[in-house]
């Protein structure tokens, strides 16, 4: 069977794209997958490197606000949706999913009217808006949260399904990443980081943190993003502070299914991507969403795990250091609370949803 797979932009989208494909590779070694995505964006470093046969189409972004730039997107888009008829009429898929992003409006939309199935899967609470678009022509819309429903014109087609995550966060030894990362099993850990590429208003909370903690009886890991690690270190020369071994501070945070696995607790935003993950294993988190990601997104997501009580939410226009650091000493040292947020985080995770998503497009694809 051939897979024709899209989204892109962020790791948002193109991580669950990913975690699919794998999963199909992983049933059928035959099967043909291509994915599709554009030139500059970041899916055009990170499929090539897993493996797979990558395409690329030109679009981009529709501006929020009728401007001069909103001509030249939609020229883009006509154009999109010319590259996307070419590579569908040779590559000639039995099933085209996208997960989001502009790149996957014209390659869906074109799918669709050559009456091919097609499926889209919306990671957070509050839908993109090509997702939101492209509901009213594909055969199926996979959702991650019971929210997002109410968003959606067509219910019938609506199937709730959790965010596919990768593997390996589930296959954690514990023992070993104790060790191999240099925490103590016997002192509270605490892990912060802002996604994948940093949080500015995340860093400055967690200086003072540091500040506060630093002769204290916990660990912390605090992960800046590359963009933010020199100005943050020097930040931290200039207030003279020592970094001990239950401090550190890393730019990037390559093992990160192990720092999750072992955390006591997360301090992180609230990508949909991160959620799923810390769900799936139920580690209790304080969730700063940032302020601004698309139609604020995070906060919906943030939103969903505060209402279930697995997480502690404050806004970033809310956020300082002082009040992060008394939510952090009055979270890490009550246990039973811990305990129970970690129980309900637990609640709402989806090892599953993978398989499920995988299991529902190949159903569509033979209907």
């Amino acid at each position: 069977m051939k897979y024709l797979i899209t989204g892109g932009g962020t790791g948002g989208h193109i991580y669950p794209a990913l975690a699919i494909a794998w999963e199909i590779k992983r049933r059928n070694k035959d099967a043909e997958i291509l994915y599709v995505g554009t030139e500059k964006g970041l899916e055009s470093e990170l499929v090539p490197r897993e493996g797979f046969a990558f395409k690329t189409i030109r679009v981009q972004g529709l501006p929020r606000k009728l401007n001069i730039q909103t001509i030249k997107a939609m020229k883009e888009l006509l154009l999109g949706i010319r590259d996307a008829n070419k590579i569908i009429k040779e590559f000639k898929p039995d099933v085209v999913i996208g997960t989001g992003g502009y790149v996957s409006a014209p390659v869906v939309f074109a799918a669709s009217k050559k009456h091919i199935p097609t499926l889209i899967h919306e990671q957070n609470a509050f839908p993109g808006i090509a997702n939101k678009i492209l509901s009213r022509y594909v055969d199926k819309v996979l959702i991650t949260f019971e929210e997002s429903k109410k968003y959606f014109k067509y219910p019938e087609k609506i199937i709730l399904t959790g965010n596919p995550i990768r593997k390996n966060i589930l296959e954690v030894d514990k023992r070993k990443a104790y060790f191999q990362l240099k925490i103590s099993p016997n002192k509270p850990f605490i892990l912060s980081f802002g996604g994948s590429g940093g949080q500015k208003k995340l860093n400055d909370a967690m200086l003072y943190v540091i500040e506060k903690n630093i002769n204290k009886d916990i660990q912390i890991l605090h992960v800046t993003g590359n963009r933010f690690y020199d100005d943050f270190m020097k930040k931290i020369q200039s207030k003279n502070i020592t970094l001990n071994e239950n401090i550190r501070v890393l730019p990037y945070m390559y093992d990160m299914p192990s720092a999750l696995n072992i955390a006591n607790l997360v301090v992180t935003s609230a990508g949909a991507i991160t959620l799923a993950e810390i769900s799936a294993i139920g580690v209790p988190s304080i969730l700063i969403p940032k302020g601004y990601t698309a139609e604020n997104h995070q906060e919906y997501n943030a939103r969903a795990f505060e209402k279930k009580g697995a997480s502690y939410l404050i806004l970033e226009k809310d956020l300082t250091g002082e009040k992060l650091n008394n939510v952090i000493n009055n979270l890490i040292y009550d246990f039973n609370k811990l305990k129970e947020m970690s129980k309900n985080s637990k609640a709402l995770g989806n090892i599953y949803a993978t398989e499920k998503i995988v299991d529902i497009v190949n159903r569509t694809a033979l209907e």
